[in-house]
């Protein structure tokens, strides 16, 4: 069994229309890791979600998951269909996008029964989600009467209960109390200890050490700006302040001129504002 999860191979992509929004993207991700797709709003990183979920299919360059390509006709037929939406699973930013059903419980039942898996297991796939989420007491709730926190739950429970080793969430914390925030993140570290892989869009640096130990930084002009340690990409503000993650100013004293990032990162991701 190959450890390679996904390789993105001079990827473009651009709405019917449009300009590209993604230029030449390349980058592998290995079984098990922990990367962020980071980037200013408008850089691509949640098309490039998007890419590798097979919502959307690249204008040029391959896309490749667990060894064969993914193209429309591929994750239609059997046997990489199957394989690849039991695999991979995806986190909506906005969880009523994702949630539909009229309780949490058919919600979590929703995917294993396009599995076509018996009974038995369904429940127990439900019984065990909610129990690892601690969201049992929802059960026979509607999601639509939820808390943002509450619903980002069930939709992360609700692909938990496919049973996927991939999964890939945009903006996860989008939106969330503090608490919320830091309930998910401790289970996203959970999971990936478990040996799921995670892949994150986001741009928000405070929350990068907690859902990644790699960034692949995503420019304005939606290349790849950077693809390094999360330490050594927090550190690099020329690299932030260059891709608009942060932005600077300067003054003069006399004739110096200085100049000094609005925010500023030291080391293990602290952010500090000015």
């Amino acid at each position: 069994m190959t450890d390679k999860i996904f390789r993105i191979s001079d990827v473009c992509f651009a709405y019917p229309g449009e300009e590209l929004c993604l230029d030449k993207i390349s980058f592998d991700v290995t079984r098990g890791e922990k990367i962020a797709l980071l980037g200013a709003n408008g850089s691509g990183k949640s098309t490039l979600l998007h890419l590798l979920d097979a919502l959307y299919f690249p204008t040029s360059g391959t896309i490749t998951a667990f060894g064969s390509e993914i193209t429309e006709e591929a994750v239609e037929t059997t046997p990489l269909g199957q394989r690849f939406r039991k695999d991979v699973g995806f986190v909506f930013q906005n969880s009523d996008a994702q949630l539909f059903c009229t309780s949490v419980e058919e919600e979590l039942a929703f995917g294993p029964l396009q599995l076509d898996l018996a009974r038995d297991e369904i429940l127990r796939r439900i019984d065990d989600t909610l129990d690892l989420l601690q969201i049992s007491h929802l059960r026979e709730r509607s999601p639509l009467k939820l808390s943002a926190g509450q619903k980002k739950l069930v939709a992360l429970a609700s692909v938990l209960a496919i049973g996927p080793s991939v999964l890939l969430l945009d903006e996860p914390t989008a939106g969330l109390d503090p608490r919320s925030q830091n309930m998910l993140l401790d289970i996203l570290g959970e999971l990936n200890k478990a040996g799921i892989t995670l892949i994150t869009a986001t741009h928000d640096l405070a929350m990068l050490p907690h859902v990644a130990d790699r960034a692949i930084v995503l420019s304005e002009d939606h290349k790849i700006a950077a693809d390094d340690g999360v330490d050594d990409i927090l550190q690099d503000v020329d690299l932030l302040e260059s891709v608009n993650l942060i932005h600077a100013h300067t003054h003069r004293h006399g004739d110096m001129v200085h100049r000094h990032p609005h925010s500023h990162v030291i080391a293990h991701g602290h952010i500090h504002k000015d």
